[in-house]
C-alpha cells in the first residue's frame, strides 16, 4: 500500500507539472520520493523467515538516517510553502513531516508501532479528502469541499502595480478571445497579435471605431487602413472581379505576411465591411491580408473582417509584445489581447497588385517577406 501511495503521489506531481503548478509538481514529487523510500526499506527490512532482506544493522544505518533528516529539513522548506495556498496542503505537508520523523526512528531501530499507525492514519485519511475535494471541486466548478484559506498571504510586488489601463484577458483563454470580440463588435478599438506585428482592430461594421484609430495613432487620414479577413473562402463568396492570375498569386501567399492591393467595389459590403466601407483603403483600393495566426483567424471568424493597422504611434517602431501596446496606446484602448512576443519584429511586406495582368507586381512596402521572394512567387505563378 506504501508503494501505490508513492505511486498516486507521482501521478499527482505530473498533473501538477502539466498544469504549471511548480510548487504543486515539486511537492508531490518530494512527497513520491519519501513515501517510496520509506515503502522500499520498511519492506526489504521487514523480518521475514529467512532474514533480514536488507541489513539494517549497527553501522549500516548512517545513509538511512542522513536520508531521513534531508526529507525533514526540505519538508519544512514546503510546510512554509504551502500555509501560503490551503490548510489542506499545509496539513499534508506536516503529515508527510510526522511520516519523516518515522523514517527517522525506523533507521535508528526505535520505532513504536502504534505511532507509525497513527502517522499513516493520519496520512491517509488527509490524501483521501484532498483528493476528493479537488476532483469534486474541478467537477463542479465551485468550492463544495472546503480547502481552506492560506494562513500565510504573501503579497508580491505585482499585486501592488497600479491596475491595467484596459482590458487585457489572455489569447489562448476562449473566454479572452471572447471578451475581445464582444468590445471590437460594439464599436471599440483593440490591440490585437497577429503573424507579424501587433496592430489595432476596429469592426468594419463600426466606421467611427475607424475614425478612432486614426485618432489614437495620429495617423495622417491620407494613409489609408487595410482589412484583415481569416480565409480566401470568405473573398471567393463576395464574387469580386478578380483575374485568375490574381486569384493564383493569392492563393501561393494566403495566409501569411504578404497583403495584396486589389480593386475596391461593392463586393466588400458582400464580404462584410458594412458602413466601415468608406474609412478602409481608398477611393479606388483596398489592400487585404490573411494572417497565419490561429488566434487572430478564430477573433476575425466572431467579428467580420477587421480594419486593422500597426499598434504604435504614427511614425515609431512597432510594437513586437503586448507589454509595449499596453504601455503606449493601452490608455487610449478599450483592450488589448495578449499574446506575448509577436512572430516578427516587422509589418507585412505590402504588394500593388491593381495592374497584374498588364504590367505585373509593384513591391510598395518590403516587410517580413523579402521582396526577391515575393517577385519569385509571382514569377512561378505566372510561368505556369
Amino acid at each position: 500500500l506504501i508503494m501505490i501511495g508513492g505511486f498516486v503521489q507521482l501521478l499527482a506531481g505530473f498533473l501538477a507539472f502539466r498544469k504549471y503548478d511548480h510548487l504543486g509538481g515539486a511537492a508531490f514529487l518530494t512527497f513520491s520520493a519519501l513515501w517510496s523510500s520509506y515503502g522500499v526499506t520498511r519492506v526489504l527490512c521487514a523480518a521475514p523467515v529467512s532474514g533480514h532482506l536488507l541489513d539494517m544493522g549497527a553501522g549500516n544505518t548512517e545513509g538511512f538516517t542522513a536520508g531521513s533528516v534531508a526529507f525533514l529539513v526540505l519538508n519544512a522548506f514546503l510546510i512554509i510553502l504551502a500555509s501560503s495556498f490551503n490548510v489542506v496542503l499545509l496539513c499534508l505537508t506536516l503529515a508527510m513531516e510526522l511520516l519523516t520523523i518515522c523514517f527517522l526512528l525506523f533507521t535508528l531501530e526505535d520505532l513504536p508501532l502504534p505511532f507509525e499507525i497513527v502517522v499513516l492514519s493520519i496520512l491517509s485519511i488527509i490524501c483521501f479528502y484532498g483528493a476528493t475535494a479537488s476532483l469534486t471541486n474541478c467537477m463542479f466548478g465551485k468550492d463544495l469541499l472546503v480547502m481552506g484559506s492560506p494562513l500565510l498571504i504573501v503579497q508580491s510586488s505585482k499585486d501592488r502595480e497600479d491596475p491595467l489601463p484596459c482590458v487585457c484577458p489572455k489569447s489562448h483563454l476562449t473566454s479572452g478571445l471572447r471578451t475581445i470580440a464582444e468590445l471590437l463588435n460594439t464599436g471599440a478599438v483593440c490591440g490585437v497579435p497577429t503573424d507579424t506585428v501587433y496592430a489595432l482592430a476596429a469592426s468594419c461594421k463600426h466606421p467611427e471605431a475607424i475614425e478612432k484609430v486614426y485618432r489614437i495613432k495620429d495617423r495622417p487620414q491620407e494613409k489609408p487602413i487595410c482589412i484583415f479577413i481569416s480565409n480566401l473562402e470568405q473573398l471567393r463568396a463576395a464574387a469580386p472581379p478578380i483575374s485568375p492570375l490574381l486569384w493564383e498569386f493569392m492563393e501561393n501567399v494566403y495566409p501569411g505576411g504578404i497583403g495584396c492591393i486589389i480593386q475596391k467595389g461593392e463586393w466588400l459590403k458582400k464580404l462584410g465591411v458594412g458602413a466601415g466601407y468608406g474609412r478602409v483603403g481608398t477611393q479606388d483600393s483596398i489592400m487585404i491580408r490573411v494572417p497565419d495566426l490561429t488566434v487572430l483567424v478564430h477573433l476575425i471568424d466572431m467579428t467580420g473582417p477587421l480594419a486593422i493597422t500597426s499598434a504604435n504611434p504614427s511614425g515609431e517602431v512597432d510594437s513586437t509584445h503586448h507589454d509595449m501596446v499596453i504601455s503606449r496606446l493601452g490608455h487610449k484602448l478599450e483592450g488589448v489581447l495578449c499574446d506575448g512576443e509577436s512572430d516578427e519584429v516587422v509589418a507585412s511586406t505590402v504588394v500593388n497588385c491593381t495592374k497584374i495582368d498588364e504590367s505585373g507586381i509593384t513591391i510598395v512596402r518590403e516587410g517580413c517577406i523579402p521582396a526577391g521572394k515575393v517577385m519569385q512567387i509571382f514569377e512561378r505563378v505566372k510561368n505556369r
